[in-house]
């Protein structure tokens, strides 16, 4: 029994896919959770600095006596989850690449697999290192999309201008007879209805949430880390910039009123 939240982060309202997942799987579980709000998309910076930006958070969730961590953010997970796991090697730390990549291998039948992500996570090829490692026979064709993470931080997941937008990014990779398509970074799934339309129904997409969420209840259950309080669980959710618009899309995600918190996150 291990009565400790479990802390999730993401650059900003994405991760909120993944807490979904695990309020699902995990009903009992207390979830701290972090949205950087005030530096989202992460796509577009540099290696270092995502980094930089995981070890804030993670520090700050350490004051929160989290018991795991996951980074539910692709951009960070490519970028940074291996070096977070070596600094707090005493935190289980799960990130949400390595469950996408294995539930595409297992999806695909005709060994070709799309990848859409934000270009930090593009460019660092984890998606493909990890594929090809388990099956050097699947064809990996990768592609960035970086206007999908402000169109869902704004909302627009819907319309013509979400619509255009998916043509763009998906039209090159659905030349390449991809049959399973990787959601690699955590906002794409609220684009979800849009994205099944444009790649049509022979496509299969792979929302890595739901395998983090399953890797995390396994992680629990084999450590005997399960919380079993009988009190429903009081999740706390954090920002570091605009919690009116975070607690508005909060709702529309999880079906639930919550009220976010701004903090400085720089001080961590």
């Amino acid at each position: 029994m291990d009565n400790r939240p479990i802390g999730i982060f993401d650059s900003g309202i994405g991760g909120l896919t993944v807490v979904k997942e695990v309020m699902e799987q995990l009903p009992s579980e207390q979830i701290i959770y972090f949205g950087d709000t005030a530096r989202v998309p992460y796509g577009s910076k540099t290696k270092e600095t995502i980094t930089k930006y995981s070890r804030q958070i993670i520090k700050f969730l350490l004051e929160k006596e989290v018991k795991a961590v996951i980074i539910a953010c692709g951009t960070a997970s490519s970028n940074s989850l291996k070096t977070m796991q070596e600094e707090f090697e005493k935190l289980p730390i799960k990130g949400v690449v390595q469950p996408g990549a294995s539930a595409a291998i297992i999806t695909t039948n005709n060994n070709k697999i799309g990848i859409i992500g934000t270009e930090a996570t593009v460019r660092s090829g984890a998606y493909e290192k990890l594929i090809k490692g388990q099956n050097p026979t699947i064809d990996v064709y990768s592609k960035a999309c970086p206007l999908f993470v402000p169109l869902a931080e704004e909302g627009w997941v819907e319309g013509d201008i979400a619509e255009l937008t998916a043509q763009r990014y998906l039209n090159e990779l659905l030349e390449k007879d991809i049959d399973t398509l990787v959601l690699g970074c955590t906002h794409y799934p609220l684009l979800i209805a849009c994205i099944k339309r444009v790649v049509g129904n022979n496509v299969k997409l792979v929302n890595p949430a739901t395998e983090t969420a399953s890797e995390l209840k396994q992680l629990l259950e084999e450590n005997s880390m399960l919380r079993l309080a009988e009190i429903e669980p009081l999740h706390e959710f954090y920002v570091s910039d605009n919690t009116t618009k975070f607690d508005q899309l909060a709702l529309s995600i999880l079906q639930r009123t919550y009220f976010a918190q701004k903090i400085d996150i720089d001080q961590y």
